[in-house]
């Protein structure tokens, strides 16, 4: 399965993004508050519980400056997923869009695929009103 948003403007330079999504703990600022808790963050990653208690690891794999931070499940993940947030410099601006991959069978795609990509909908608008 793979899961890509439409490329999203941001008010910011794509360095500034960058350094802003680099620091695990302010992807806490990006989820939405009502459906996520226990979130814990340091050097290495996050992870949050999402509604229905699932546990959501996001651990960095790779940062390539300004273009591309590359995360990947950690061990609690109810399955084995990468995340990258790729960005496109336009100077004092940026796009960027969110690719998620995962292997999993038909059943558990249509369990997670609607959640996912709301879930990144608000990820996206809430980082665009970070740099508003």
């Amino acid at each position: 399965m793979l899961l890509k948003t439409d490329n999203a403007p941001v008010n910011a330079s794509a360095q500034k993004v960058f350094e802003f999504l680099s620091d695990a703990k302010n992807i806490e600022s990006l989820l939405p508050a009502d459906v996520i808790s226990d979130f814990k963050s340091d050097e290495n990653g996050c992870s949050f519980k999402a509604q229905g208690g699932i546990v959501i690891p996001l651990l960095y794999l790779s940062k390539d400056p300004y273009t591309r931070i590359h995360m990947e499940s950690g061990e609690k993940a109810p399955f084995k997923y990468t995340l990258s947030i790729l960005l496109e410099d336009h100077g004092d601006t940026c796009e960027g869009h969110i690719e998620f991959e995962a292997n999993i069978n038909m059943f558990m795609k249509m369990m997670v695929e609607k959640p996912l990509t709301s879930l990144f909908a608000v990820m996206t608008k809430n980082l665009q009103k970070q740099f508003a």
